[in-house]
């Protein structure tokens, strides 16, 4: 039996200053931007190379905007992901060498705070 986390509700409170954000600043790529009602829109976006993506909108879900924490994305190099943030002006600290990987990360506008992972080499 598989179990895949696909989707990732992310809260927000600008729709359309996070799909700029995740898009035009992290990278990621959107997927679609659906208004389906008066009070419901679906954005989706996918992070290059991820099979989970995350959705934003309205009327999708009631948890409080910047309450995410913990998203963590693996990357190839941490070094080069930080300086593409920071070329696209995110804040993105300086990447920091643990037992268990190399790790940087960023919040987005409303506070919702990303890890991201070099996972060490292993053999």
């Amino acid at each position: 039996m598989d179990i895949r986390i696909e989707l990732i509700l992310v809260p927000v409170t600008d729709v359309d200053r996070a799909k700029s954000f995740y898009a035009d600043q992290v990278g990621f790529v959107v997927d679609h931007d659906v208004r389906v009602s008066e009070t419901l829109r679906f954005v989706q976006l996918t992070p290059p190379g991820s099979a989970c993506s995350i959705a934003i909108g309205e009327g999708i879900i009631d948890t409080v905007p910047g309450s995410m924490k913990g998203i963590q994305v693996v990357v190839d190099d941490a070094d080069e992901t930080r300086a593409f943030l920071v070329a696209n002006g995110v804040d993105a600290p300086e990447v920091q060498e643990l037992a268990w990987g190399r790790f940087t990360g960023f919040t987005d506008p409303d506070g919702n705070e990303w890890s991201i992972q070099q996972l060490p080499a292993r053999g």
